[in-house]
């Protein structure tokens, strides 16, 4: 993934309104933080997405692989209550936890950067159609041991926490690797 191909650019670079509605910010939270991990991602050969900092084992590879996992699964298990599909469905999560950051040295940039690509865009598009049947109150299918059920605002606020930690995590490892550091690209 160049810079163009994350699809973000100066006049790009995704914002939550100053005064938007609360699907609104919280929307366009997420797609800042989904914006800096791509940021910081992005351009990088299989050296780059391998590198590690310090005595880690966490890279770049590791963190689009998990963000991936996290978005197909934040949707399918906790607001659609379905199974999440492959490559999920073939891990044994128990016996390996870690697996997408111990196997994403396996895959191709190119693979890791479209199966990231391929989530966020079905994480929007079931967004999308959620928002489209109402608003962040409404609750996903998922039901807890304790028969709650979490709502598309939960849903969302989650993702955005994932995201903001993991993009620290990419910020440190970029800035390690290249010298690549800030916020956002030059604006």
């Amino acid at each position: 993934m160049t810079s163009s191909e994350a699809a973000y650019t100066a006049d790009t670079w995704p914002e939550p309104p100053l005064a938007g509605t609360e699907a609104e910010a919280v929307l366009g939270a997420l797609e800042r933080q989904r914006a800096t991990v791509a940021w910081k991602c992005g351009g990088l050969d299989a050296a780059g997405l391998g590198a590690t900092l310090g005595t880690s084992t966490v890279t770049l590879g590791g963190l689009l692989k998990h963000l991936a996992h996290i978005e197909d699964t934040h949707f399918t298990r906790l607001w659609l209550a379905v199974p999440a599909g492959a490559p999920w469905n073939t891990v044994d999560w128990d016996d390996d936890p870690d697996w997408a950051y111990r196997t994403a040295a396996e895959d191709t940039p190119e693979e890791l950067y479209a199966l990231w690509r391929d989530a966020v865009a079905r994480s929007r598009a079931i967004v999308d159609h959620a928002l489209a049947e109402g608003g962040l109150d409404q609750l996903g299918a998922y039901v807890t041991r304790g028969g709650e059920r979490p709502n598309l605002r939960r849903i969302l606020l989650d993702l955005v926490e994932e995201y903001a930690r993991h993009a620290g995590h990419a910020d440190l490892i970029r800035e390690s690797v290249d010298g690549l550091v800030g916020e956002d690209p030059a604006m």
